[in-house]
């Protein structure tokens, strides 16, 4: 009996001890998650008022940097550097300077001034003045021209400096002074403000400018408007600017400073903090206690949040798909319905109220953009995409409508007045946001835009017709060599003409068996003996003459004509040469054909029905199409090699070449591209390249081939440097189909031999 008591009273004191353990782990376990928390919600609190702080900094930044993008590209102009110190300087500045500036961006105060800061004229907002107050700016406006002739880096970049007076100047490769200037903040009138100075110098004619430019200074108040923008823009609360740093802890700030370093005054508003926040997120914690002890009431609390959350979920559901409907799911832009709605609205104002100006629609692509997806892959072209719309969205003013068409194509809807000059103002700033790179998963890609602007009602008053001239006037530009904008006109119809004429004649010429092959010999590197040929395509226009691959070769692509043409060269040059003497014959395969489904069974039947040794033939591929990496790939080449056929990896070298598709894939030959051969007699570098290339050929055990040998000289090093193989017109151009079977006759190389 005592044992059993004794047993019981261990057991409740055990039982005690759990229980007090238990108790005391949980205040241990309460009072770490309160540190934490306390800690944790400071240290996010301190965050989020460094990122405001770091977003105010930056919008004002930007809004500098507009001011100065926006006065100097107003004044780079061959008209203002004659004009503004004409007779005529009064009513021209108050046309396209004063009424400009004061109509479309509402800058309060404009000085025309000398290289030494002495002002020439003032405006106040639209109408000279004589009361300029340019003492207050003075010190700090000759401060920012000094300094914008050397540390400007928002023109182009300097190739000479020449002496303008005295003052040395830069210039561009094309001749032309190019334009300076600088922005900052300052205190005027009692308040802050936006100050730019810009040169005035010609953009055509630089003989105009005959001694150091005059300046264009551009004070912008920082008014109610100004703050309302920053505000709204970056979701403030209580935005206002103080002389004096906040006393309120509630509050946040950023200090204003001009270019002395003096503080001018502080951006204040409403912080943000998320510590709250943070706290009502994990009071979920609180119920984790309650629920062991509560475990009824706590059910039903789950039910009633899951049914809240199930109604919340089908609200936001509803909302997202309402904007999917309307907006691009990439990019979050509005997307081509979307944009042609607002185009119409637009268009119907505009015809309605001629008094709000034009409609003027930016068509906008990104220049091979095919090649960055084809080298990079397309998880850097999606990025690059995603960087060009927010570069987009954020360089261009609020009221401009932006929309992505898919692709990188890019659509742009402004409401303006001017026409032609407004159009070239618009195309400028679209071509200004390509100047810096975009840096992409380590890569820093300097690319380039393409633009085509037209307007309406003025070129038309409908919306797809709109956007069809501007597409056209896209597509000019990239015909006039891409990063470059072009208005519209009339005659840029019989361009697009001449184009579908081109593409509908290629598609006859290829069905009516229109084409042909010329061949082009690859010589033995050491006797000059003809081991094989290269087949390449010719067209002969029986009105245009002879039209070069350069040229059909795009549109095809575009037209969608690569895969028959390519099936033609194939099937042909299985014919012409199934009955040759023993020699290689080597043809290029387009990377369209080798991702078609049924590549493979196309090739079978060719080889059925033409009753060619696959055997004889060498298909050449390049990089492009290994960087792509599939399995489908692989496979396909993997087929051909089964089927007979050895595979060279074409231009090898000038794309992103990398040894792992080398490894991962045996090629029978590598073609060296003839950019390492044109050069290699006075580049030693070139070169040496070329001996690394022909070692890892012959490493990987595959021939070597060197493309666009012209002469002796190159001919000797190339063999030096171990190549097998060499085409170019030291020996034979491309010839016809007769000439070059005639080579393979044993009497005409036992001459060439002799010879």
């Amino acid at each position: 009996m005592r044992r059993d008591v004794l047993r019981h009273q261990q057991g409740a004191a055990g039982a005690a001890w759990i229980v007090v353990g238990t108790f005391l782990a949980l205040v241990a376990l309460t009072t770490a998650l309160v540190v934490a928390f306390v800690n944790s919600t400071s240290l996010a609190d301190r965050f989020a008022r460094q990122e405001e702080q770091r977003l105010v900094q930056r919008f004002v930044e930007r809004s500098e940097r507009q001011l100065l993008e926006t006065n100097r590209l107003q004044i780079t102009w061959d008209e203002a550097v004659v004009t503004l110190n004409s007779p005529q300087a009064e009513t021209w500045a108050r046309n396209y300077l004063a009424g400009y500036f004061w109509g479309s961006h509402h800058i309060d105060r404009i000085y025309h001034v000398r290289a030494d800061g002495r002002v020439v004229r003032c405006w106040k907002g639209p109408k000279v003045t004589g009361d300029c107050r340019y003492d207050q700016i003075r010190s700090n406006v000759a401060d920012l021209i000094r300094r914008s002739i050397r540390e400007d880096s928002g023109s182009d970049k300097p190739v000479e400096w020449r002496r303008l007076g005295n003052t040395l100047w830069p210039f561009s490769a094309k001749g032309l002074p190019i334009a300076r200037g600088a922005s900052a903040m300052d205190s005027f009138e009692g308040g802050p403000a936006f100050i730019a100075v810009a040169s005035v110098v010609p953009d055509v004619t630089p003989g105009l400018l005959k001694g150091p430019p005059d300046y264009i200074v551009l004070v912008r108040m920082v008014d109610a408007r100004v703050i309302a923008d920053l505000q709204a823009s970056l979701l403030l609360d209580g935005l206002r600017f103080e002389s004096r740093p906040p006393s309120d802890e509630t509050r946040n700030a950023l200090e204003a400073k001009d270019p002395e370093g003096r503080s001018i005054g502080w951006f204040t508003w409403v912080a943000k903090p998320p510590g709250p926040a943070i706290l009502r997120q994990t009071a979920p914690l609180l119920a984790i206690y309650i629920l062991f002890f509560v475990g009824v009431v706590a059910g039903g609390a789950i039910i009633v949040r899951r049914m809240r959350r199930t109604t919340s979920e089908l609200v936001a559901s509803e909302a997202q798909a309402q904007h999917n409907a309307l907006h691009d799911a990439m990019s979050g832009l509005p997307n081509r319905a979307h944009f042609m709605q607002r185009l119409r609205q637009e268009l119907t104002l505009c015809t309605e109220q001629p008094e709000r100006g034009d409609v003027f629609v930016a068509y906008v692509d990104i220049d091979r953009f095919k090649v960055v997806n084809d080298t990079l892959g397309h998880h850097v072209g999606d990025e690059l995409v995603r960087q060009v719309a927010l570069r987009l969205r954020r360089s261009l003013p609020p009221g401009d409508f932006l929309s992505r068409f898919g692709g990188d194509e890019f659509v742009l809807l402004r409401r303006s007045t001017g026409g032609r000059a407004a159009a070239d103002m618009l195309g400028r700033q679209i071509m200004a946001l390509a100047l810096e790179p975009f840096a992409i998963s380590g890569n820093s890609l300097d690319i380039s835009l393409s633009c085509g602007i037209s307007w309406g009602p003025e070129q038309s008053e409908d919306p797809g017709e709109l956007l069809r001239r501007a597409d056209i006037a896209l597509y000019r530009a990239k015909q006039r060599g891409r990063a470059r904008y072009r208005r519209f006109t009339r005659d840029m119809d019989a361009s697009v003409k001449l184009r579908r004429e081109m593409e509908m004649e290629l598609r006859r010429a290829i069905a009516r068996d229109e084409l042909s092959l010329a061949y082009q010999p690859i010589v033995n590197a050491g006797d000059g003996t003809v081991e094989g040929f290269e087949a390449l395509l010719r067209w002969y226009h029986p009105e245009r003459g002879a039209i070069r691959p350069g040229l059909f070769v795009p549109i095809a692509e575009q037209a969608g004509l690569m895969m028959p043409l390519g099936q033609w060269v194939l099937r042909r040059v299985f014919e012409d040469c199934r009955d040759w003497p023993e020699c290689d014959i080597s043809v290029n395969l387009s990377p369209l054909q080798i991702m078609a489904s049924d590549f493979l069974p196309s090739i079978d039947q060719m080889l059925r029905e033409t009753r060619a040794d696959p055997r004889r033939f060498v298909l050449e591929v390049t990089e492009g199409v290994m960087l792509d990496r599939s399995e489908h790939v692989v496979e396909v080449l993997k087929g051909l090699k089964y089927r007979g056929f050895r595979i060279a990896l074409d231009d090898f070298g000038i794309g992103y070449s990398s040894l792992s598709y080398l490894r991962s894939f045996q090629f029978d030959r590598i073609k060296i591209d003839r950019s390492f051969v044109q050069n290699i007699e006075a580049d030693l570098d070139a070169h040496s390249i070329l001996r690394a290339i022909v070692s890892l050929g012959h490493t990987l055990r595959m021939k070597v081939v060197a493309e666009g040998v012209e002469t002796p000289m190159q001919r000797a090093l190339v063999q030096a440097a171990g190549c097998q193989m060499i085409q170019g017109h030291l020996f034979w151009q491309a010839m016809p189909l007769e000439e070059a079977r005639a080579l393979l006759e044993p009497e005409v190389v036992e001459k060439r031999r002799s010879a």
